[in-house]
């Protein structure tokens, strides 16, 4: 963790800011604007950018996967511009909550992977790119989603120390431990062996 450099009020400002800019439901948004099904109403339930793949637009599942990443980017950047080192990683972890537990939907939100993405890119953007390399590479290779998010979550902790920033480690560790715990699911299905692949319906 970096130096409290931060007045306990200036902290609270970017948990809250950090907290509304990661809750908005892009997914929910983009397929409401585009006329296409609920995503929570189909596969997974979830509003991610996996779930709203399953509504057969590829569009709508890029553009929810840029937006729920540019918004952990956002927020971190944001809070680099005006304040100190631990006001930005309360804003990164903030934000990564808020995709998860928005409140606008009764706190049942994403898994975090894009936001996960975008809030390392925002943080430190080599271990960010790294992590987004990980993410690819498993997913290509196993063709499930939840394997390639795991994946770079576990292994975006192993970049930040190989890459001389433990300052990151403590945010990096909780946002993957809570990464972890939305995809209890996932890894249950995993171990019955009845997760889907990608373009599958769970």
């Amino acid at each position: 963790m970096p130096a409290l450099d931060s007045a306990p009020l200036v902290l609270i400002l970017w948990a809250v800011l950090g907290y509304l800019c990661g809750s908005v439901p892009f997914g929910l948004v983009i397929t409401r604007t585009m006329g296409l099904a609920d995503p929570r109403t189909i596969g997974s339930g979830n509003i991610g950018a996996t779930n709203v793949l399953r509504t057969g637009s590829k569009a709508a599942g890029a553009a929810t996967l840029i937006l729920d990443a540019a918004k952990g980017a956002v927020a971190v950047v944001a809070a680099r511009l005006f304040s100190a080192e631990d006001a930005v990683q309360v804003a990164a972890l903030a934000a990564f909550v808020g995709h998860c537990y928005p409140v606008w939907l009764r706190f049942v939100g994403g898994k975090g992977v894009a936001t996960f993405l975008g809030v390392l890119l925002g943080l430190i953007w080599p271990v960010g790119l790294l992590t987004c390399a990980t993410w690819l590479a498993a997913v290509a290779l196993t063709r499930v989603s939840s394997v390639g998010a795991l994946i770079a979550a576990v292994l975006s902790s192993g970049w930040m120390l190989l890459l001389g920033r433990p300052d990151v480690l403590v945010v990096g560790v909780l946002m993957t431990l809570l990464m972890i715990w939305r995809h209890r699911q996932n890894i249950a299905r995993l171990r019955a062996g009845t997760e889907p692949r990608l373009g599958e319906r769970p």
